[in-house]
């Protein structure tokens, strides 16, 4: 007679059948492979040293079981003990930090060095973002833009995560990495085309404004659904790992996100398959409205890595030089051990959720005040101009004419004209199906009986 069972269950009824017989017809397997279930079937029978019927269900017991739990997966400690894990630590998780509020180096910082022509380049690239966002937001405001989004607060991490990349890492970006974008070379004047839809975007006018993309510069499109880009990175990782690139993926996404069931799903499987991504959380303090208090117990992200088993940090996002070493080394890890990472970065956001917001009325503007006036792109320039790299004539001269420059690409793309109306339909199918064919028509022949109501810059 066979007699089926898992290895796991029969764990469990060694410590209440050993007093009843400490033989058994299960032995411990060292050497085999593991087996879910097992055939008692043809089994040497031993001799049980009391009067019990030899009846193939008298459990073997080793001691050392005891003491653990064998279990798949690793073996586990018992505990006589009754002991709950506490919902949260009582000391909250350090924050990695190399740069004081005044720009001065920490004693005993470790961190990557930084050239300077390297960290003159961030500075200026973090400028230029701040200039971009300015006059872009200001535009929206007098109606030439329909929608748009700032990174006040967070140009850093921005920017010191992208430095510490290379071009061949892929980027998944939320909505709030246009930073990454720039670093990468994407030009004002292709801000300003996709901000406008017009036929020098991307996207061919398809998306809306700020939901940039560039197949040539590795950065994935962006997608309005909050955390859609979580499991596709790990997916566009898995591949990374097949083809034995030496390369990785980052994917960012905010706080808010994390209350997604994309963000636990995409570490488990990030986690499971052993793949070269890096996990990169704003935390900035709000998802649109709702503060980080109601959105999660837990102590902020970071801690929830240990949970999937994902080597995880926790960064000061308004510190360029530790952002630029923490990636730089979550970079490393990443593609050498084939390992997720997760960072989280602290950086409070000041300015609006987007264009559509008013956040003082969730919050006040003292608040905000407050968190301005500890921006963390001036903290680099302190840094920066301590060491001699920078002055405020440099500062005078370059915002100068990084405004100038963004002022006529915005002109430059209002002025250019939109699309064709047929790319309305292209790029989706290699040949058109006939409903989008019928749709085309449709189109075109409201247009001939109201031509009027057509935009002019629209060619047909």
């Amino acid at each position: 007679m066979a007699i089926w069972i898992s290895r796991s269950i029969t764990r469990i009824f060694n410590h209440s059948l050993q007093r009843a017989c400490p033989l058994s017809l299960f032995h411990q397997r060292s050497s085999r492979p593991f087996s879910y279930f097992e055939s008692t079937k043809g089994r040497e029978q031993i001799e049980c040293p009391h009067n019990y019927e030899k009846d193939n269900y008298h459990v073997e017991i080793n001691l050392d079981e005891n003491q653990v739990l064998d279990f798949p997966g690793g073996k586990i400690p018992f505990t006589s003990q009754m002991k709950f894990i506490p919902e949260s630590s009582e000391t909250r998780l350090a924050c990695y930090r190399i740069l004081d509020n005044n720009g001065y180096l920490i004693p005993g910082s470790v961190f990557e060095q930084v050239s300077k022509d390297l960290a003159v380049k961030m500075y200026r690239t973090m400028v230029t973002l701040q200039i971009m966002d300015s006059i872009f937001d200001e535009a929206k405001k007098q109606g030439r833009l329909s929608f748009y989004l700032t990174t006040v607060g967070e140009e850093v991490i921005n920017i010191a995560s992208a430095a510490a990349l290379t071009p061949e890492d892929i980027v998944l970006p939320q909505y709030r990495e246009p930073g990454v974008l720039l670093w990468r070379g994407f030009t004002l004047q292709e801000f300003a085309n996709q901000l406008l839809g017009n036929k020098g975007d991307n996207g061919k006018g398809r998306q809306m404004p700020i939901h940039y993309g560039s197949n040539k510069l590795n950065y994935f499109t962006v997608s309005s659904t909050i955390a859609t880009q979580l499991p596709q990175a790990v997916g566009v990782a898995y591949s990374l790992k097949m083809d034995k690139k030496e390369a990785c993926v980052v994917t960012y996404f905010g706080d808010g996100t994390t209350s997604e069931g994309d963000f636990h799903a995409a570490l488990n499987f990030a986690a499971v398959l052993e793949v070269p991504v890096i996990f990169l959380c704003r935390n900035n303090g709000w998802a649109i409205s709702t503060p980080v208090a109601e959105q999660f117990r837990s102590d902020g992200i970071a801690i929830k890595g240990q949970g999937y088993g994902v080597r995880s940090i926790r960064v000061d996002g308004n510190d360029a030089l530790a952002v630029y070493s923490a990636i730089r080394s979550a970079r490393k890890m990443a593609i050498k051990e084939q390992r997720p990472i997760l960072v989280e970065a602290m950086a409070y956001r000041v300015g609006d959720h987007a264009s559509s917001d008013d956040s003082t009325k969730y919050r006040s503007m003292e608040e905000i005040e407050y968190r301005r006036r500890r921006s963390s792109v001036a903290r680099f320039r302190k840094w920066i101009q301590k060491n001699g790299w920078w002055s405020d004539e440099d500062e005078f001269e370059f915002r100068g004419n990084i405004r100038e420059q963004v002022l006529q690409a915005i002109q430059a793309a209002e002025e250019e004209e939109k699309p064709p109306l047929v790319d309305l339909f292209t790029d989706v199918y290699d040949q058109i199906p006939s409903n989008l064919q019928e749709q085309e028509r449709y189109i075109r022949d409201a247009i001939k009986r109201r031509p009027k109501e057509y935009p002019s810059n629209i060619p047909l």
